[in-house]
């Protein structure tokens, strides 16, 4: 107290009022950020293919609907085997070979599908690529919020999403591209270039250092420094890093060798189940509760549908030609993209439940709008423009409104707010979830759109939509600028509603007398010993 009471009273400067400066971003952890959500790539570009692909696939091997439902759908239901051994593996050999892993199954999948001879062959295809979309999805959101600053992790963690993003334009193009070749060539040779990143990405993410929290649960407190120490903004803040992550992982601080002994139970997975699922805390059980919440809303809001199968919607819409329906389709992979890329640099500005609200709010207009679109095409005779117009407009806005929030803050958030012993297998869980309501979806929608109509269908998805706002409304804390260690503190209660709130009331006090403030304040400078006798007579 009395050193906090003598730096008070020392005279301050002007320049001691202005605001204080953005820390650089730091360029190492961004190429970290980068390297490690390319695997997202591979991910969107077998989503974004797909979609095109099976309108060749169907006539060419002679499949029903149910056929194509179970092609497209089933990848998500496959990737369930992927992300449950994820967790394990990353823990058991680290993160950055777990990547490794990830795209090597990637390359393997793409090729067995390029190469596809029947319906059969192609559907094994899609069960490799489907364990290799589980390692993905749950290891680049967990490795980049591992070596990111906690200045920086929203915008960083963000990739993935961004690089899914990416993919699936590309997998739009491809279909667009390649819709000129023969049609026994054109869609195999659509799933099959998938293998070519592949290869790149095995030998880039080699380049790359482990993450520095599962150095320090391996008890390389050396090599963990060193990373932190190229991912932190100052010597300092990777000096506080490591006692938190220590302090996390059980390491006592007086601990400093390079490499010191640490026990394998509760270190690698052993017992994490237990704690997430039979012997909670209140805080692991209300992350446990967002983090399920997050993903299934995620998918079950009806995203997947609208990317997987876009020319269908669009055909529903009054869009007859192919050509014109991959074109639409490659708009919308264009207005994901860049709205994803425009959420990124608001995510460590606003904040996660601003965005995350606004997004989910929009998404429940745009997908009402489109019902309501829908359902006058398939009720007129003849063919409405401004119907039509309508359709594709709101299509757009939904897939926009998704990118800007629910898209990138799900990976961020469920990422970010798991403890360290338990971040792997409850990131994993996330991602099973995710994909399994995903996988419900996809292989159910187009059966759903004959039972209640392709208007129906997106009302329901726009009910469900209304019932995830008032979910993250109530259960989601604000995780911006916390460090990952801090973050637990803020589950098990709903204090951070009712702090939050007054927080702002705070903020919004201090703008309206911000003024008169800084004025008196400077006034207070140029007063000559003001401040030494402020408070001693």
């Amino acid at each position: 107290m009395a050193r906090a009471e003598s730096s008070d009273q020392q005279p301050k400067n002007i320049a001691d009022f202005d605001p204080q400066k953005k820390p650089k971003r730091n360029n190492y952890a961004f190429a970290c950020a980068i390297l490690a959500s390319m695997t997202s790539i591979l991910l969107g570009y077998d989503i974004g293919v797909m979609s095109g692909a099976a309108i060749f696939i169907k006539e060419d091997l002679k499949i029903n609907d149910v056929q194509v439902e179970i092609l497209v759908g089933t990848l998500n239901i496959y990737s369930l085997v992927g992300a449950a051994i994820a967790g394990r593996t990353s823990d058991w050999i680290g993160r950055r070979y777990t990547i490794v892993i990830s795209a090597a199954i990637f390359f393997v999948g793409a090729l067995l599908m390029g190469f596809s001879t029947n319906y059969a062959f192609l559907m094994v295809g899609r069960f490799v690529t489907g364990i290799g979309v589980g390692y993905a999805l749950m290891i680049a959101p967990v490795y980049t919020a591992e070596v990111s600053p906690a200045s920086t992790r929203g915008f960083l963690t963000s990739f993935p999403e961004v690089f899914i993003n990416g993919g699936i334009l590309l997998g739009y193009v491809s279909n667009f591209a390649l819709s000129k070749l023969s049609l026994r060539l054109g869609w195999r040779m659509m799933l099959g270039i998938g293998a070519i990143p592949s290869v790149f990405l095995i030998l880039v993410i080699l380049f790359m250092p482990e993450s520095p929290r599962w150095l320090v649960m391996q008890g390389r407190l050396g090599d963990a420094k060193k990373v932190l120490e190229k991912t932190s903004e100052s010597k300092e803040e990777a000096l506080l890093r490591l006692a938190d992550i220590k302090e996390a992982a059980g390491i006592p601080p007086e601990c400093n060798d390079d490499v010191i002994s640490v026990q394998s139970k509760g270190n690698r997975g052993d017992g994490a189940w237990k704690e997430l699922l039979i012997r909670p805390t209140p805080a692991v059980r209300h992350i446990l509760i967002s983090c399920v919440g997050i993903h299934f809303f995620q998918q079950a809001s009806g995203i997947d549908a609208v990317v997987l199968y876009s020319p269908r919607i669009f055909e529903k819409a009054g869009i007859t030609s192919s050509n014109q329906m991959l074109l639409a389709t490659i708009a919308v992979g264009l207005v994901k993209t860049i709205s994803i890329l425009v959420a990124t640099f608001f995510l460590d500005r606003i904040g996660r439940r601003p965005l995350l609200l606004s997004s989910v709010g929009g998404m429940i207009v745009s997908l009402a709008t489109l019902g309501f679109s829908l359902t006058i095409i398939d009720h007129s005779h003849k063919k409405l423009t401004w119907a039509v117009g309508l359709a594709i407009t709101t299509v757009m806005s939904f897939v926009a409104f998704f990118s800007i929030g629910m898209g990138p803050i799900t990976w961020v958030y469920s990422s970010e707010i798991f403890p360290l012993k338990l971040r792997a297998q409850g990131t994993s869980m996330g991602v099973a979830i995710s994909r399994l309501t995903s996988g419900i979806l996809s292989t159910t929608f187009i059966s759903l759109y004959n039972a209640v109509t392709i208007g129906g269908s997106f009302f329901l998805f726009a009910g469900i939509a209304s019932v995830a706002w008032l979910f993250f409304y109530t259960c989601l804390p604000e995780t911006q600028g916390r460090n990952l260690e801090e973050v637990e503190g803020l589950f098990g209660n709903f204090n951070w509603l009712r702090d939050s709130k007054v927080a702002k009331k705070r903020v919004a006090a201090n703008r309206s007398n911000g003024g008169a403030s800084r004025a008196s304040n400077v006034q207070l400078v140029g007063a000559k010993g003001v401040s030494k006798t402020n408070g001693n007579g």
